[in-house]
């Protein structure tokens, strides 16, 4: 096949196995409702997944390793062939690659069935298998540059087996080192990946528009060197996540991406949701820096899970949903802007992340304040699914076979 339009057209399977976005991006917006819809309900103990699992460490893996996992595969497995040059994994073996995910999910819900080894075991098959489809890609194009996402991606799978690990010899894995340096894998492929996309994607909108100042291109020195003061301080808050080393550290990292963030010109961009979403998501990891970098310093000021929640669902939730909207409408050829359903989506999501941060801070209405994060990110995923579902399911007219 000499394209990538040629190779989906000659697929005659289902259209959710032509591009690695589709069956990816649908999983996880899925599994994001699931997770919660399970959640609240084992929050006040009216329901028990048998998962070998403490509810906490269940939840917090799955919307870790299981959702975030599913939306790097579609990201990864969308992006690699642009960088590279290369065709993209279309069909059965992408198929196989989704598979391996939804059997993750399984395992690790019914893992109190199973051997804690065999759960492990099926629930890393799939980044496993994602670390070396991307190796091969990124060999084969000499897309060199581009090892450090790998890197990336290697360093969020050891995350999973420490996680497992833990989990398995008794430890409380929601609050051990392989949920942290999970989440430090997460949040650096924000700051990486979104470093990238986000004064691009905005210099693109305003200069269709005609629109004065653009921002400052990417990787200057500012962002270098906010980049590895990040990587130092969330190196140093895995080992010493209480130490007021850690919480200095952050302190100015937080600092550092903030004054980053600030050179991308996103008070500009308030006309169009769909770039403006992508400098507010960015703004969750200064802000999620700062207030573990609060909670390190003076602990107990509003606990240290609401914290990083605004990493977990904040940084991560609202920037993999602002990719996720972006990257379905560009690929199945719909304009390239926010509609009424997608900014709701935006804002539930928003809700959620302040609702949850603000049970940290006012424990007295937590209950409330709990339930309110839960519907909201219901909210915000289910609506994804419903809006970009069917975009998903089905291709545009010049890609079916026969067009």
């Amino acid at each position: 096949m000499s394209s990538t339009a040629e190779q989906m057209r000659a697929w005659r399977g289902p259209a959710l196995l032509t591009f690695g976005f589709r069956p990816f991006f649908l999983g996880a917006g899925v599994w994001a409702v699931l997770i919660m819809a399970l959640w609240v309900p084992m929050l006040s103990g009216a329901l028990t997944v048998p998962t070998a699992f403490d509810p906490v460490s269940w939840h917090a893996h799955e919307f870790l390793f299981g959702y975030l996992s599913a939306v790097v595969a579609g990201f990864l497995l969308t992006a690699v062939p642009n960088w590279t040059g290369r065709l993209p994994i279309v069909g059965w073996s992408l198929g196989g690659l989704a598979a391996l995910w939804v059997a993750g999910r399984v395992a690790v819900g019914l893992s109190l069935l199973l051997p804690p080894l065999v759960v492990a075991v099926v629930d890393l098959a799939m980044p496993v298998a994602l670390g070396f489809v991307i190796a091969r890609e990124i060999v084969a194009g000499k897309n060199w540059k581009n090892l450090i996402v790998l890197g990336m991606l290697a360093a969020f799978t050891l995350a999973n087996a420490l996680f497992h690990w833990e989990a398995a010899t008794g430890s409380y894995a929601a609050q051990g080192y392989g949920l942290r340096l999970g989440l430090v894998a997460g949040v650096m492929m924000i700051a990486v990946i979104g470093g990238r996309i986000v004064p691009s994607f905005t210099r693109n909108w305003l200069v269709k528009r005609g629109d004065g100042q653009l921002p400052t291109p990417p990787m200057q020195k500012l962002d270098k060197g906010a980049l590895l003061l990040l990587l130092a301080a969330l190196l140093i808050w895995v080992v010493l996540p209480v130490h007021w080393v850690a919480g200095f550290a952050l302190l100015l990292a937080g600092i550092a991406h903030a004054l980053r963030l600030a050179r991308w010109a996103g008070y500009r961009t308030g006309p169009e949701p769909l770039v403006a979403v992508l400098h507010v998501a960015y703004a969750f990891v200064p802000l999620g820096a700062l207030a573990i970098a609060a909670e390190t310093l003076r602990p107990d000021l509003f606990g240290a899970a609401a914290a990083q929640h605004i990493w977990m669902a904040g940084a991560i939730g609202l920037m993999t949903l602002a990719v996720m909207t972006r990257a379905t409408l560009g690929h199945t050829g719909q304009p390239l802007t926010a509609g009424i359903g997608t900014v709701g989506v935006y804002l539930a999501l928003i809700v959620a992340v302040l609702a949850r941060v603000g049970a940290g801070v006012w424990p007295s209405e937590a209950d409330w304040l709990h339930l309110i994060a839960g519907l909201g990110w219901i909210t915000g995923f289910g609506g994804f699914v419903m809006i970009y579902g069917p975009l998903l399911l089905r291709l545009p007219p010049d890609k079916r076979p026969g067009d």
